[in-house]
């Protein structure tokens, strides 16, 4: 049995199925009940993964919900921790130490995180043998685009937008896969109710106020739905949206999976006023999956995603948005719909990580000569440690790995099981 830290020999064709550990955020089920984008993209990618025939396997919190296996790293989801470092930190650790498990029984070849702090592992995982593989859900702002750029070529990144990805040119990105969904989970509807819907999070990036205004004066009702947790948007509603409201809107609050596809099927059109570079914009694609047109302001992704005057009207200008909620009434919910089919099937979002998986596969770097784990590192760069830490370190070593193999599950018979504790995918 190898040691933990081990690069392991996988001699890898480009036909066989591929081994995946998707790392998500702790903060919300995948896939989630109500809020979570990045956690409906990871339940989604995990299932048509698995359908094409891959092994998968979800490194997360809370409880399983995908087709693939589940490694649960907390007691339960952590959705009010959002935006403190603890949780990204702690989720890091332990993910890492999941990983390490996993490739002890040849139970991965690649992993995917779709974390912030997750990638901070990837030097880790190159000593297994194991290539990085990170999504950058979020827009590259300066901050996050040193992050990444000092990360270098420790990680292979899939931005989610080909304007993401010019926003950044020097990072090493290794594909462009856009974000995508299941048809048959999202309900058509052709008549459209009298009401246009903003979805999403109560913050100035996503700029409700701006869709209270034009709905005001194209003098429609307007229905609100979308987190208000975090203190900003807080601040936020109670500074530019409370103010606003009048007798004919509706704020719903957060809606879950069942409230969200009725609201966005049956509006005339979902408001997307967006001041930011939008780095896709998921909403927009359930919304034309239900038929319904998007009306939106020009930022960001919204042009890769709305076709302009096919699928949706995109404006620059917010004063023209009131027109362009009159004008969406031309727009044929049926193209809507075939536009998502055609671009945005959940399909093409496996097909495309596969293509990723493998680009990075490809240019996976062998592990230094002599070097096999993290300790090997330390004995390498400080010749001189003291021996007893040696000692401490690999008694603690080998009592981490004991344990993980006591909680190893039965052979499920698709590779070897991973050496943590598992729960099936949903039935």
């Amino acid at each position: 049995m190898p040691s933990a830290g081990t690069a392991i020999d996988r001699p890898l064709s480009t036909a066989r199925p591929l081994r995946v550990a998707l790392i998500a955020p702790p903060y919300f089920d995948v896939p989630p009940a109500a809020y979570g984008g990045v956690e409906a993209v990871v339940g989604d990618l995990a299932d048509a993964l698995v359908a094409r025939g891959h092994t998968v396997t979800v490194v997360g919190a809370g409880t399983p919900g995908t087709a693939a296996r589940f490694v649960p790293l907390w007691e339960r989801t952590v959705p009010e921790r959002l935006g403190e470092p603890y949780p990204e930190v702690m989720h890091a650790v332990a993910t890492r130490r999941a990983v390490e498990r996993l490739a002890l029984t040849g139970s991965v070849d690649v992993v995917h995180d779709h974390t912030l702090a997750g990638p901070l592992n990837a030097p880790a995982y190159a000593a297994l043998g194991l290539p990085t593989v990170v999504t950058v859900h979020g827009p590259v702002d300066d901050d996050l685009r040193r992050y990444y750029r000092e990360l270098g070529d420790d990680v292979h990144l899939v931005a989610i937008s080909d304007r993401q990805r010019a926003l950044a040119p020097e990072l090493n990105w290794t594909a462009t896969v856009h974000n995508a969904l299941r048809l048959d989970d999202w309900p058509f509807q052709e008549q459209k109710c009298d009401y246009a819907l903003f979805l999403g999070r109560f913050h100035p990036d996503k700029a409700p106020h701006l869709a209270l205004d034009a709905a005001h004066a194209a003098g429609l009702r307007l229905v609100l739905a979308g987190k208000c947790a975090e203190p900003i948007e807080k601040e936020y509603f109670e500074r530019e949206v409370r103010p606003r409201l009048t007798d004919r809107d509706h704020v719903y609050g957060v809606a879950d999976a069942t409230a969200k596809r009725e609201l966005l099927a049956g509006a005339r059109c979902l408001l997307f006023p967006v001041r930011w570079e939008e780095p896709f914009g998921m909403v927009m694609i359930e919304a034309m999956a239900c038929g319904t047109p998007v009306v939106a302001l020009r930022g960001g992704a919204v042009p890769e995603v709305v076709v302009d005057g096919v699928t949706g009207i995109v404006r620059d200008d917010p004063a023209d948005l009131a027109q362009a909620l009159e004008d969406v009434r031309a727009i044929s919910p049926a193209d809507c719909r075939r536009h998502v089919a055609q671009h945005f099937d959940v399909d093409r979002l496996a097909a495309g990580y596969e293509n990723a998986y493998r680009t990075a596969l490809g240019a996976e770097r062998p592990a230094a000569a002599g070097v096999r784990n993290s300790l090997d590192l330390l004995r390498r760069d400080y010749a001189g440690l003291d021996s007893a830490l040696d000692s401490t370190l690999d008694s603690t070593l080998d009592s981490a790995l004991d344990s993980a193999f006591d909680q190893d599950t039965p052979d499920r018979g698709d590779h070897d099981g991973p050496a943590v504790p598992v729960s099936g995918g949903r039935t």
